[in-house]
């Protein structure tokens, strides 16, 4: 059986039943690793949207910031690093493979790859903790096109959203306590905590429970933290000026609080799990610009990246699927986000 989502429109959610698994697929975005890379890579992502070759080239100087090269490959090669160790201690015996969406090593090689060594059914976990088409449909919908024509390819599950999950937010919390600790402690009831996501189109975002996550995650690690005044923005966005896309944008946000009087800003990346190149060029680059300019002092706190709580709860969620009727970890009052895609989750738009 292949759970890329649900079969009907009346198929349960949840999969309580048992599943022996060969192996875990790592799925990831991808990033060039060397200037010559960054057109071909740049190309892929934009595929069939017929974006001119002069946005293309200045999206491409971000990248000659840091000699070609995206942290995210190696990030994620960390991670997994970190999840084999965490496997081999707890005796899960679960090679792990990585594939990308848009860059080497591409879901189509690793899928071929998996076929190969033998293996039959896997789990897939996404580097995205938030339901959204870019975060979650669309690399089923990598998988299943990987996947065809494919002699013996291997069947997938996937692994649930994971954005209420204690093992997400505590590592959240901790790293936004760490950078509220960089202040001196007269200023840090008075400094406004911003947390940060990809934007999306409004478009996409009416069919998936993107902001609503978005909004518990904030709410369940201010509530760690002890803090009351913070707020959702949105970075990144890469879309027509045209279409309307989710906002406010973190520029624009930190441009009102200097109307306002703050001198004081954390900047929390919710939204992203290690810090990548939008992390890196929107918020360590242009954001920090920015409050330079404004005269704010800005930090940026960490996200999760192989925080040893994160790295565990991988391994649990794995486990999770591996074990009848699990007990899934949630905090909050929505529970635990759901094993099986309905087939309307998540829509393009």
């Amino acid at each position: 059986m292949t759970i890329y989502g649900a079969q009907s429109v009346d198929a349960p959610k949840f999969d309580n039943q048992a599943h022996d698994y060969d192996a875990l697929l790592l799925m990831s975005f991808g990033g060039p690793e060397g200037m010559d890379d960054v057109i071909p890579f740049l190309e892929n992502v934009t595929g069939g949207r017929s974006i001119p070759r002069e946005r293309l080239v200045e999206v491409a100087h971000h990248y000659e910031l840091f000699n070609g090269v995206s942290p995210i490959n190696a990030q994620n090669r960390a991670l997994i690093a970190a999840l084999e160790a965490e496997f081999k201690t707890h005796g899960i015996n679960l090679p792990i493979y990585f594939g990308n969406r848009n860059w080497h090593p591409l879901i189509s090689d690793t899928v071929r790859q998996m076929r190969d060594d033998g293996i039959k059914r896997a789990i897939a976990f996404f580097t995205s903790g938030f339901s959204s088409y870019s975060g979650c449909r669309q690399y089923r919908e990598d998988i299943i096109r990987a996947s065809t024509g494919v002699e013996d390819a291997p069947t997938f599950d996937k692994i649930r959203m994971f954005y209420n999950h204690p093992g997400f937010i505590r590592p959240n919390a901790e790293n936004l306590q760490k950078a509220l600790d960089q202040f001196p402690a007269e200023r840090r009831a008075d400094i406004p905590v911003v947390f940060t996501a990809h934007s999306v189109p409004l478009a996409m975002a009416k069919h998936s429970d993107y902001e609503a996550q978005l909004q518990d995650a904030c709410q369940l690690v201010a509530q760690q933290v002890g803090i009351s005044q913070y707020q959702l923005v949105y970075q990144s966005r890469s879309g027509s000026p045209h279409s309307p896309w989710l906002g406010p944008d973190i520029l624009e946000y930190m441009q009102t609080l200097s109307i306002q009087g703050y001198s004081d800003l954390i900047i929390h990346p919710i939204g992203f799990i290690s810090d990548h190149m939008e992390v890196l060029y929107d918020l360590d680059k242009e954001a920090h610009e920015k409050a330079c300019e404004l005269g704010i002092t800005m930090v940026r706190s960490a996200t999760v990246g192989t925080h040893p709580t994160f790295v565990r709860m991988i391994r649990e969620l794995v486990t999770e699927r591996m074990t009848e009727n699990p007990n899934r970890q949630a905090l909050g009052l929505r529970g635990p986000n759901h094993d099986i895609c309905p087939l309307d989750c998540c829509l393009k738009g």
